[in-house]
């Protein structure tokens, strides 16, 4: 089809605009013909909504799936989590293979979650197993460490539900949905300090599967040194990672903003913990990824004229096992740094490649694989089809040996190690 790609936006970012000015396309209002809409969460809701949703033509393509929330929003990736867990179990996989404690042996990537107020008393007789844990508390529905607080004791909660109860700004029937989990309290620390890592990740489609994994991702540290110490609970430049709330620190640093590259990362484990470790530990996070995608799948409306570029969270224990903490559907494009403005920019880029072929008018019947040179920063994490035509290849596997590999590459059971070694 002949023309220029005619886009809109809802998110006046540089790194968005600048990507679209460089291929030539046109600018125009959502109100006009518009083939690409790189929108907000809001929008989408409205876009795809039963009253005032219209219906996309094959030539226009959005940046979310219209219940992507499946997996963002927090209550609800836990309860799909969850959910896929008893599926996997009830069909006898491996995969939910439990130890003598009953806990996961490979399906143990969330920390132990309850949704308040309907799971209170479930999560009462989890404290009350171990009454000197802490556990976070975060609102289900908000993003860069808004509403966040830390709890060691029981009367902690019934203080945060008698002052909600009582607030003339929330009333019980809209009171907003917790999360709470028992907190990770040993952290691997690099410098003394805490940290989490921000990865992106792009799902093309749902069904089958195809997501990929960016290669430039970071890790943002905390600006105090961590301790445990109760006294400093309410300290969040000890606890919480958001640049959002890092950044009125005191010790922010304005150059690096508290940030290091996955290589970085890697590099420094390699020499501090050797190579070996450090690449089961990658191979763990990116196992925990497609995991996630996998439990969300059934329930995802896969929408041909969507795609998703995903902020996944991860923290790290000082054992080096992965936490899947948060996805979020929006991952921060402002840049605090030049060399986030750069990777920002190139991650915008390289997503544009792969969801807006060549960047021409889009045309939801393609099949939705681009070539390998058109990937960029991206590598293929799990293509869903390749790995079941390779499986059809091997009359041997299982049903449930099938949902293991990624890079569609069968994974090998490696006994105590965990479940999978990628080829």
């Amino acid at each position: 089809m002949a023309g220029k790609v005619k886009w809109v936006t809802d998110i006046e970012k540089s790194v968005l605009i600048n990507n679209f000015e460089k291929r030539g396309w046109v600018q125009v209002s959502e109100n006009e013909d518009w083939n690409f809409y790189w929108m907000s969460v809001q929008t989408i809701r409205n876009v795809f909504s039963v009253e005032t949703g219209y219906r996309l033509s094959d030539d226009q393509i959005v940046n979310h799936f219209p219940n992507h929330y499946e997996l963002t929003r927090k209550d609800l990736m836990v309860k799909n989590i969850k959910r896929y867990r008893k599926e996997l179990e009830k069909e006898g996989s491996p995969l939910a293979e439990k130890d003598e404690n009953g806990k996961y042996l490979y399906l143990d990537f969330v920390p132990v979650t309850f949704m308040l107020p309907a799971d209170y008393n479930l999560f009462v007789e989890e404290f009350r197993k171990n009454p000197s844990s802490t556990w976070i508390m975060k609102p289900c529905g908000k993003a860069q460490g808004k509403g966040i607080f830390l709890i060691n004791k029981l009367s902690q909660i019934k203080k945060w539900s008698r002052d909600s109860k009582t607030s003339t700004f929330i009333s019980q029937s809209s009171k907003e949905a917790y999360v709470i989990s028992l907190y990770i309290n040993n952290p691997l620390l690099i410098g003394g300090k805490k940290f989490d890592l921000r990865l992106y990740v792009l799902v093309s489609t749902y069904r089958p599967l195809r997501c990929y994994m960016y290669k430039l991702g970071f890790c943002r540290f905390c600006t105090v040194k961590y301790t445990p110490s109760t006294s400093e609970l309410d300290n969040m430049f000890v606890h919480l990672t958001n640049v959002a709330i890092q950044k009125h620190g005191d010790d922010y640093n304005h150059i690096h903003g508290g940030k290091w590259t996955v290589s970085n990362l890697r590099l420094y484990l390699e020499s501090t913990r050797g190579k070996e470790v450090t690449n089961k530990l990658f191979d763990e996070i990116h196992w925990i990824i497609v995991q996630s995608l996998k439990a969300v799948a059934p329930v995802m409306n896969n929408d041909k004229h969507c795609f998703e570029c995903y902020g996944y969270d991860i923290i790290i224990d000082d054992k080096l096992k992965p936490w899947l903490i948060e996805v979020n559907a929006s991952p921060s494009l402002t840049s605090s740094t030049a060399n986030d403005r750069i990777l920002k920019y190139n991650l915008i880029n390289d997503t544009l490649n792969i969801a807006v072929p060549n960047g021409e008018i889009p045309d939801c019947k393609w099949n939705k694989s681009p070539p390998k040179e058109a990937l960029g920063h991206y590598e293929i994490l799990y293509d869903e089809e390749m790995a079941q035509s390779e499986v059809s290849d091997r009359d041997l596997r299982s049903r449930s040996g099938q949902s293991i590999g990624l890079k569609g590459t069968r994974a090998r059971d490696t006994g105590k190690s965990g479940p999978l070694t990628w080829k």
